[in-house]
């Protein structure tokens, strides 16, 4: 477990297995409605309480398997909060589509009124995990929770101003107003931006994971350079022609069927 290579590989496969569980267990409550979906967010919790667990008893130990439980633990507490996301249970005030032709200003407000107590939720746990893991003997919990909140922030942006490829494939009932508020165009000004400092990112943890001292530290280099690297791929599948959602249809039920029947809403959908 302490070869960069092994733990290169245990990243992808929790970056994979993570994704499509929770795909799964969506796809699965979407089938029984809201009840449902309340039902997964719920049965979810303990997924939260052992990420808390496992970050908080592993940040003064600075062992290889503590390194392991730490990048897990971050895993869970953000697959919990995209769950709750996904399931409806924590997203935004604004729950309508976005009308065509609105200017650029009112498609913002609208966009991040879609998702804007998550994204209060996800700044609360990355300060949080600040205040208390900053300067611990582990910090690998914290640098994967960190990764993987500025890789979305830059995955939003990206997608509100406008990408080639946009997979709409897996949004669950609950967010099907989401996609009327992406843009599907060619490449923004954002993107070489998040490529280039994820490109970056890469490298500062290769450079870690060469100078690392230590078995613990080399696993949880190589876990954070290949979690970054998986997001800089994520942001490249956003322009390139590759089947990446194959890597998990296979495995979920059928959708159901969207509600088509119109919402009412007022000027901005608040």
């Amino acid at each position: 477990m302490a070869s960069p290579w092994i733990a290169a590989l245990f990243a992808l496969f929790a970056w994979w297995f993570s994704t499509g569980a929770i795909l799964w267990a969506v796809r699965h409550a979407d089938r029984r409605g809201r009840a449902g979906r309340v039902a997964c967010t719920w049965a979810g919790l303990p997924l939260l309480v052992l990420g808390v667990w496992g970050g908080w008893t592993t940040l003064n130990d600075p062992s290889l398997q503590a390194a392991y439980v730490a990048f897990l633990s971050a895993l869970a507490i953000w697959g919990w909060i995209e769950l709750a996301f996904l399931t409806g249970a924590i997203t935004g005030p604004n729950l309508y589509d976005c009308p065509e032709g609105a200017p650029e200003w009112e498609r913002f407000i609208r966009a991040f009124g879609t998702i804007a107590y998550h994204e209060m939720l996800l700044l609360a746990a990355l300060l949080l995990l600040w205040a208390v893991g900053q300067g611990a003997a582990n910090g690998f919990g914290l640098w994967t929770f960190t990764i993987l909140y500025f890789a979305r922030i830059s995955a939003k942006l990206n997608l509100f101003y406008g990408v080639p490829r946009i997979n709409a494939e897996f949004i669950p009932d609950a967010l099907r107003h989401l996609p009327s508020h992406f843009r599907i165009s060619r490449l923004n000004w954002v993107f070489p931006i998040s490529v280039t400092a994820l490109s970056f990112a890469v490298a500062c943890w290769l450079e870690r994971l060469y100078s690392a001292q230590t078995p613990a530290e080399t696993a949880g280099f190589a876990l954070l350079t290949a979690l970054t690297a998986l997001a800089l791929l994520e942001h490249w599948l956003m322009v390139l022609p590759l089947p990446d959602a194959k890597l998990w249809r296979w495995m979920l039920p059928a959708p159901t069927k969207h509600d088509k029947t119109p919402r009412p809403e007022g000027h901005h959908g608040l």
